[in-house]
């Protein structure tokens, strides 16, 4: 039996990695599914399994999992892909007999009605229907979503958005991974929902006072029209599907639906989770 992470040299797969040697793990019972060696050549330099696979492509899968395997499924980043290629991995760690398969959704699960959670929830019925002893870890917002775009929000001193006055309950992407570690490791996780969002929601007005604060550079929030919204990110060279998604999402920010703030992130961690003023802080270092 193995501790396995799918997607395992992307943002979020990394740090779990880490997440599991950092708490003790074996190296040897930790097996990342990566799509190239090259890329994950750290983790096997230091003990951990690599298994090459691509979600793209179902004959490759099977040598992914094995029986016992406790499995974090991370969720394709490919939107309007990831309905067959999610379907694949879950026929493949059925066809192995995994012992619990952890996917990796979105807030709210199946009331979550924005398009950027359509794949989600086809997913996760899939990953019901299959039997398989499943845990649905709904993620919300990442602080990296924002902080990572730090650099066009200093030199234009305006974070630009069509949300609203709506609320975000972000956590940090470490957080979300410590609580993937925790359902690995641990015990009673089986079939079992966790709502994951940070402790503290703020608005985007709050976030770029903060960026102000820090910085000491003038930045304002600036809340646009949807359709301005589409201009401005289709000026940033943003591909026109993906600013549909983008303006969508801050339709659902507006309707709270992200601000969502159950604790299940800071039970399963047991801290407190990150707040948005430390991220801040990291990124402009």
């Amino acid at each position: 039996m193995s501790l396995v992470v799918t997607g395992a040299t992307g943002q979020l797969g990394r740090l779990v990695v880490e997440g599991l040697l950092a708490a003790g793990v074996p190296a040897g019972e930790i097996a990342a599914v990566v799509r190239s060696e090259e890329k994950a050549a750290g983790f096997a330099a230091r003990g951990v399994e690599l298994r090459v696979a691509d979600y793209s492509a179902p004959e490759s899968l099977a040598a992914a999992f094995r029986a016992g395997d406790r499995v974090l499924f991370v969720s394709g980043s490919e939107v309007g892909q990831r309905v067959a290629q999610h379907r694949a991995v879950i026929d493949a760690a059925k066809a192995a007999g995994v012992a619990l398969l952890a996917y990796t959704g979105v807030l709210g699960g199946p009331d979550a009605d924005f398009t950027l959670a359509d794949e989600h929830k086809v997913t996760e019925r899939a990953i019901l229907d299959s039997g398989l002893p499943y845990t649905f870890l709904r993620n919300g917002w990442y602080h990296e979503n924002y902080t990572g775009m730090l650099a066009p929000v200093l030199e234009h001193g305006a974070v630009v958005a069509s949300a609203g006055e709506g609320r975000v309950a972000s956590a940090s992407r470490a957080d979300y991974a410590a609580a993937a570690v925790a359902v690995l490791t641990g015990e009673g996780h089986e079939n079992a929902v966790y709502e994951l969002s940070g402790d503290e929601a703020w608005s985007l007005a709050e976030y770029a006072a903060e960026v102000a604060r820090q910085s000491g550079k003038d930045v304002v929030y600036r809340a646009v029209t949807p359709e301005q919204n589409r201009e401005v990110l289709a000026g940033a060279g943003v591909p026109a599907p993906f600013v549909d998604v983008l303006v969508d999402v801050d339709a659902a920010i507006e309707r709270g639906l992200l601000a969502r703030r159950s604790g299940d992130l800071a039970r399963l961690i047991g801290r407190p989770t990150t707040p948005i003023a430390d991220a801040i802080a990291e990124a402009l270092k």
